[in-house]
């Protein structure tokens, strides 16, 4: 099939290369327009176009798909279909019809559980220790199309979001693929959505990232993996912003009191409301991220040196 492949970031990249090596002709690829990046702002192309430039393939990279000029660019491609991953821009009605088969989208979550714009971080967040992909044509409602196919996935104890996103961005380019075959074979099963069973995976905020060591220890791991790397996880050490960026096992150790610091030869242990924790990275305030127990062996931390959400210390 010819198809016209959508996305921006590296997420989708595994399922740009999957679809490059099969026999289907991606014959363009719908991306964002170059962004300022890194401390020289200087324009950068998407991860997705460095990766169709280098292939060969014919970009697009408007501002909108709303323009019937911009629209009579994908009907000229002629594409008989449309995969997306992570592409993070609309798709207009007036160009849902245009691929033969339509818009088919890879999401990370079994929908119609977390549709949105974070569904590997919400699942982290919510504390699953499952989750999954799911294929699906796109139609006007937010991640509500049936879906074509799903595949499950297991989440680590110490996995962040962003190690599991990497991982099922890999496990899902082949399921993509399958669905795309099928597409063209004639086998392919539309589910539709249990919409009364949705739930909603919105973009993460700085704000939200906050820290609560009083929580217990499984929903600290949670907040914390679930909030990695992006925005990060943070907390205040004498006023100044700290992000907590992954964990480990720890060690066996008495209970500390909620956010209290210890730092022992291997490792740097912080308590919650229950068992304490074994931060492995971190990024102290201005500073690039780090092995915790590293720095709190170089930080002269205190006896009582203590982890807040509002600069008092404990």
């Amino acid at each position: 099939m010819r198809l016209l492949f959508a996305g921006t970031p590296e997420v989708a990249l595994p399922s740009l290369r999957t679809l490059l090596d099969s026999h289907h002709e991606v014959v363009g690829v719908l991306t964002r327009a170059d962004a300022r990046a890194g401390r020289g702002r200087t324009l950068t192309p998407s991860p997705v176009k460095a990766l169709a430039q280098e292939a060969g393939v014919p970009v697009l990279t408007p501002a909108s798909l709303r323009e019937e000029a911009v629209q009579q660019q994908l009907r000229d491609l002629a594409p008989d279909a449309a995969p997306v991953v992570a592409y993070g821009g609309m798709v207009p009605p007036a160009a849902l019809d245009i691929p033969v088969h339509g818009w088919i989208n890879l999401h990370f979550s079994l929908l119609p559980a977390w549709r949105g714009a974070a569904p590997a971080q919400r699942a982290v967040l919510a504390g699953r220790n499952e989750t999954g992909m799911s294929v699906f044509r796109l139609e006007q409602g937010l991640d509500t199309g049936d879906v074509l196919a799903t595949a499950r996935t297991g989440i680590g104890e110490f996995e962040t979001s962003g190690e599991l996103l990497e991982r099922m961005a890999v496990e899902g380019a082949p399921v993509l693929a399958a669905v795309l075959d099928a597409l063209e074979d004639g086998t392919a099963r539309a589910t539709p959505q249990d919409h009364a069973a949705a739930t909603h995976a919105a973009k993460l905020s700085t704000a939200e990232a906050a820290i609560d060591w009083t929580l217990p220890a499984d929903q600290v791991s949670a907040h914390i993996r679930g909030m990695s790397p992006a925005p990060g996880a943070w907390t205040l050490l004498e006023g100044a912003r700290t992000k907590i960026l992954g964990l480990e096992a720890a060690a066996e150790h008495a209970p500390l009191p909620p956010g209290r610091i210890e730092a022992t030869k291997r490792q740097m242990l912080v308590g919650t409301g229950t068992d304490v924790l074994a931060v492995a990275k971190l990024a102290p305030a201005g500073k690039r991220p780090m092995r915790a127990a590293d720095w709190a062996r170089g930080a002269g931390l205190g006896a009582d040196a203590t982890f807040t959400q509002d600069g008092a210390q404990a």
